[in-house]
């Protein structure tokens, strides 16, 4: 969205808001409304801090009756530049504000979970429990498997499961995140875990938005189904590349 589109944004916003319900007789009334409200979701994700309505108003009707205006267009353009200028630093320090608070509130997870009975933590940090032990066949990275699961942020959310969707996922071990691959090398077919994985063996600092925010910590309860059957892991449905590496993330591979 331009500069110019922002402050239109907000002004048209400012005016329809004033609206009520109850006087949105007329089509063009609930056309004005219905504008309003769209727009005014922009505004709302914008912030109005730093923002005059007032002065916004008194812009739009000045552009809209063609009356002079109170700014030059060169003085417009450079208060806008300055103010998309202090947005993206401010947005810049509340993500860098989240991934600290992130991670810290996945060290301290794991740190009192890695204690409870039944936690098992490996080298590499990646922690689980056995729900059920399985009798199967163990996968190794050039299988591909069948699964259930569902996956938690650490305030209970579920971002996805394969519950909810009623339908297993078949995939190749190396398809999904670290934590993925390393927990699934450790079950039987037949299995139930939950795996307790940190953002570094999932999504780092990067996060898969808009489910998955940066550093985050991730629990699933992962079911092992079966152990083979390749040649369905490239039917892989699009929601089970949720899982995908950080990397492959980048590339839009997770679909939250």
């Amino acid at each position: 969205m331009t500069n110019r589109k922002i402050l239109l944004t907000a002004a048209i916003a400012a005016v329809v808001g004033s609206v009520q319900a109850a006087d949105l007789k007329t089509d063009a009334d609930k056309v004005g409304y219905a504008l309003g409200v769209d727009m005014g979701t922009t505004v709302k994700e914008i912030g109005t801090k730093n923002i005059n309505l007032d002065a916004i108003i008194a812009g739009l009707k000045d552009a809209a009756e063609g009356k002079e205006l109170a700014m030059k267009r060169e003085e417009m353009d450079q208060t806008m530049k300055s103010f998309a200028e202090a947005r993206m630093k401010e947005m810049q320090a509340q993500f860098e504000k989240e991934i600290a608070a992130n991670a810290e509130a996945g060290k301290k997870f794991l740190d009192e979970n890695g204690k409870k009975d039944g936690v098992k933590t490996t080298a590499t940090g990646l922690q689980y429990k056995v729900e059920k032990e399985g009798k199967g066949a163990k996968p190794t990275k050039s299988d591909s498997v069948t699964v259930h699961y569902e996956g938690r942020l650490l305030d209970g959310t579920v971002f996805d499961s394969s519950y909810e969707r009623k339908e297993p996922v078949t995939f190749k071990v190396t398809d999904v995140i670290p934590g993925w691959v390393e927990g699934l090398q450790l079950m039987n077919e037949g299995s139930k875990y939950t795996l307790y994985i940190p953002s570094t063996l999932a999504y780092g600092e990067t996060g898969a938005p808009p489910s998955i925010p940066p550093n985050a910590t991730l629990t699933f309860d992962v079911e092992l189904i079966k152990v083979g059957e390749a040649a369905k892991a490239e039917e892989k449905p699009a929601d089970a590349k949720a899982e995908a590496k950080p990397e492959e993330a980048k590339k839009e591979e997770a679909k939250k």
